[in-house]
């Protein structure tokens, strides 16, 4: 007999997929819950989602690097010349 699932429970693999997904839009409200709740119930994910907010920081800096806006490395923390 297959095991039913709670309309709400998501496998990691899934909470990953909606992390992903997340970065490119809002998700719909019955995804956003149960992506809390597995995020609040797993130990792995919620470092995957700090990854994440890693990656697209260290993509926004670059990019205003790459466009001549401001210093990647703050003054204080370059080497002297």
């Amino acid at each position: 007999m297959k095991r039913q699932s709670l309309p709400l429970m998501r496998t990691c693999k899934q909470a990953a997929a909606l992390l992903v997904a997340r970065e490119d839009r809002a998700l719909g409200l019955s995804n956003t819950v149960a992506l809390r709740l597995h995020l609040l119930a797993c130990k792995a994910c919620p470092q995957f989602e700090n990854q994440l907010v890693t990656m697209r920081l260290a993509m926004q800096r670059w990019r205003r690097y790459a466009d001549g806006g401001e210093d990647v490395i703050p003054a204080a923390a370059r080497p002297p010349e």
